[in-house]
């Protein structure tokens, strides 16, 4: 567990944000936002929460001041990036958040950073590895109980696989906060599905070996009560921190 210590030993922990209009006091102008719930939730499990906006190509100058990286939820990736032609229900695609992520996710990966994938985090990671995605799930399913409300979320019971490192932090089923409607199409290779929807949807992945590496599809900040994803990357942040200082 990470010590409730001196601010200094507690791991530092990467953000994406996006940028949107917002609306604040006087101003109305283009922000970089992200929910509050990550912020929260990682205070919570024992990090300090750092904010990253989309500011052009990923740089290892600012993966080396972290000690782990949460992809966050948000716009769907660009369905080129997958060679894939834009379905109909395709959101609106954010061109700068994917430059920024897929770099960062990248370095990451070669540092070795512990990394916790959120709903389009964990489609960015499939996307990275080589795989593809449903572009819109309720075509597939006949149903859109995946998506949510606007501003909300929709309950679903996920299992998770024994003996992963999801079940593992979770249990051997989540009742997980949804709100998508894409979802992993091929799994990468170097990926495995580690957590399932009863209609089959992949809802969670990671990495067989390596650093911790955990996708899932649902929100786990929508839950300021249940911060187990979340202490888990803290404390595979924590020893990553430990490791590169000694």
């Amino acid at each position: 567990m990470v010590s409730s210590g001196s601010e200094e030993s507690r791991p530092v922990i990467g953000l994406p944000t996006y940028v949107e209009q917002a609306r604040f006091g006087s101003w109305d102008v283009e922000s970089a936002v992200l929910a509050h719930s990550y912020v929260r939730m990682v205070q919570l499990a024992g990090g300090i929460p750092v904010l990253l906006p989309p500011a052009g190509v990923a740089r290892a100058e600012l993966v080396d001041r972290l000690d782990g990286l949460v992809l966050t939820g948000g716009a769907d990736v660009d369905p080129a990036r997958y060679g894939a032609p834009p379905d109909p229900a395709l959101g609106p695609l954010k061109a700068d958040r994917d430059e920024s992520e897929f770099g960062l996710l990248a370095l990451a990966r070669a540092a070795g950073l512990p990394i916790l994938a959120i709903c389009r985090g964990l489609q960015v990671v499939n996307v990275a590895f080589g795989g593809t995605l449903i572009q819109h799930l309720p075509d597939l399913l006949g149903n859109d109980d995946h998506s949510g409300t606007p501003g909300g979320f929709h309950q679903i019971k996920v299992s998770t696989a024994p003996g992963s490192r999801v079940a593992a932090i979770t249990g051997p089923d989540v009742q997980a906060s949804c709100h998508h409607h894409q979802a992993v199409a091929i799994l990468a290779e170097g990926l495995v599905a580690t957590a399932h929807a009863p209609d089959g949807t992949i809802e969670a992945v990671e990495t067989t070996d390596g650093p911790f590496l955990v996708g899932v599809q649902w929100h786990p900040e929508a839950d300021g009560t249940d911060i187990r994803l979340m202490r888990a990357l803290v404390e595979a942040a924590a020893t990553y921190r430990r490791e590169r200082n000694s």
